[in-house]
């Protein structure tokens, strides 16, 4: 992917978060010099599968697994710094060389204990469905000028000033939920103890990606959760509190806009998300279940089970335009091996009225009765597939398929967790128009 041209790539989910971006990150990390985390926080979880190895990675980009790749946290991603640590003693634990090559942004924000007991109080969040880890109340306090930054720590008499304004802020919230109070004394000294190990891998990351960039490095951006939570073009309110889109790449980051060179989405074969908020092509029951267990689809964090539905076509083309996508990566393509047959949403009803677009009303999207085409299912594996031959003819059909209707080109598919189960697509797709079953 990455060539004279393309020296700098975004990896954004286009769908509702879950996609399978660690993997392909993980792939093209193989020839990247810099991986960069430009939003979110420890809410998110990538896994990659290594052999019989699995790595979760919440914060640290998933590029932190190839000796060598330079890895970065933006200035766009608030800062669970227990868990980040926690995070960079499991891998050295697990063999894998860290000491050098991650940087972390000193104006990215922190989230503190108050952020996450206030959280645990909070009506909003547990009618969203948020995970529970203060990322919310990060981005509160941030938009709010209240925010703690990395750079606070070299100075402790302002440390200790804004930790003060901060537990005062956080302890209205938690007086009128009845709560226990938070502590200035406690945060600070969450803070103290990591703080020596913090500062070394503080720096200007904006300015280090930036001089790479006009040095020729080749860098790959990696975005969390998906396109349909981002704050802006998500299903509000259902969404999470930063920018997931290819937009928030740049700002999160501290690069122009104009040095991105190509954005690749990633989506699943089928459509999942986690928590509440619409899905208009959810499964019905046993369906779901059984899709559920075939693709393991689990949250990487809390360990919920997700929803799951048919590939919402009206959805990714909706990320595609608001992402600018250049490609498309699809994902766990083997989950349907076994189904007779296979939906894809190419539009919705509501009141009497088709929608080929996604509507930004939530109340229209739940009065949304999806329309599909259908395809026959292939009912044979794909786990071997190491090329576009290799899938069945009713594979390339759906895929074919998925690319016309959003108007995109497919240049990755995989069938499999492992490293090595994911084919390179050369070109478009050689297969006619859709059949329908």
């Amino acid at each position: 992917m990455f060539d004279t041209n393309t020296r700098t790539i975004v990896v954004v989910g286009a769908q509702w978060g879950d996609e399978g971006k660690g993997k392909l990150v993980d792939v093209l990390a193989e020839r990247a010099d810099w991986v960069v985390r430009y939003q979110g926080g420890a809410n998110a979880g990538h896994t990659v599968h290594i052999g019989e190895k699995s790595f979760v990675l919440h914060q640290i980009p998933s590029g932190i697994l190839h000796p060598g790749v330079r890895c970065a946290i933006g200035n766009g991603v608030v800062l669970d710094v227990e868990t980040l640590f926690a995070e960079i003693d499991e891998l050295v634990s697990d063999g894998i060389d860290v000491e050098g090559r991650l940087y972390v942004s000193d104006r990215a924000h922190l989230v503190l204990p108050y952020h996450k007991l206030v959280d645990s109080q909070s009506s909003a969040s547990k009618e969203i469905g948020t995970t529970g880890r203060g990322i919310g109340q990060a981005y509160e306090d941030k938009f709010g000028r209240r925010g703690i930054r990395v750079l606070d720590l070299r100075n402790p008499e302002r440390l200790r000033k804004l930790v003060e304004r901060g537990v005062a802020h956080a302890n209205i919230q938690l007086a009128m939920a009845g709560a226990k109070r938070a502590g200035v004394d406690y945060t600070l000294g969450v803070l103290e103890k990591f703080t020596q190990r913090l500062l070394p891998l503080a720096e200007d990351v904006g300015l280090r990606v930036h001089r790479a960039i006009v040095g020729g490095a080749a860098v790959l951006l990696e975005g969390a959760q998906g396109s349909l939570l981002d704050i802006d073009h998500g299903t509000y309110p259902y969404v999470t509190s930063s920018s997931t889109t290819s937009g928030g790449a740049a700002t999160g980051v501290g690069i122009a806009p104009g040095e991105l060179d190509s954005v690749i989405g990633v989506v699943k074969a089928y459509t999942t998300r986690v928590g509440n908020g619409p899905l208009p092509t959810e499964f019905d029951e046993p369906l779901a279940s059984r899709v559920r267990e075939l693709g393991n689809e689990f949250g990487a964090t809390t360990g919920r089970p997700r929803r799951c539905g048919w590939f919402d076509g009206v959805v990714v083309r909706y990320a595609a335009r608001v992402n600018g996508l250049t490609d498309l990566a699809v994902t766990k393509l083997d989950v349907l091996d076994t189904l007779e047959r296979i939906g894809l949403c190419t539009g919705y009803e509501a009141d009497g009225e088709m929608y080929e677009e996604f509507p930004g009303d939530l109340d229209l999207l739940e009065r949304a009765v999806p329309r599909y085409e259908w395809f026959e299912g292939w009912k044979t594996s794909t786990a071997a597939a190491r090329a576009l031959t290799d899938l069945p003819t009713e594979a390339r059909r759906y895929l074919d398929r998925i690319q016309s209707f959003v108007e995109t080109q497919i240049t990755y598919v995989s069938v499999g967790t492992r490293r090595d189960q994911i084919i390179g697509v050369e070109g478009a797709l050689p297969v006619g128009p859709t059949v329908v079953a």
